[in-house]
């Protein structure tokens, strides 16, 4: 299964969906370079080598926020919207499945009993690091899973 670009009609990237049975060789980046998170899946032999290495420091800049989410157990709704605070669609995420919010809203509706892990840039700023508005009114769950 390949991962899911979820793109609006101006075709900017506002998810990235990497479902737990996904395997491929080798390295593959799904983001952009310009993205402020990367994104990469890495399937290796045993006896691969990685050499050892650090990275420069390089000052970069951050103007959006990007969040990976991944679900190591139970069932989540994740609820995008447009930059305008208006709902665009849903998919429903289980155990193992990641996904990179790479802009536009999103809110989440817990299905079951779940545990994520989120990574995202720093410093976090608490509420003054989003702005919240109402949850759609769809009472429907687009399963999309």
């Amino acid at each position: 299964m390949i991962p899911e670009i979820i793109r609006d009609k101006e075709r900017q990237i506002f998810a990235i969906i990497i479902r737990s049975n996904y395997e491929q060789s080798g390295i593959q980046f799904f983001t952009p370079p310009e993205f402020s998170q990367q994104l990469a899946y890495m399937k290796h032999e045993k006896g691969k080598i990685i050499e050892p290495h650090v990275h420069n420091e390089v000052n970069r800049e951050i103007v959006r926020t990007q969040e990976v989410l991944i679900v190591k157990s139970g069932k989540v709704q994740v609820d995008l919207y447009t930059s305008e605070n208006e709902y665009w669609n849903s998919y429903i995420l289980g155990a193992g499945d990641l996904i990179l919010l790479a802009s536009g809203g999103h809110g989440f509706e817990i299905l079951e009993p779940t545990e994520m892990i989120e990574i995202k840039q720093g410093p976090y700023l608490g509420d003054d690091d989003k702005v919240r508005f109402p949850r759609h009114n769809n009472t429907h769950n687009e399963d999309q899973s």
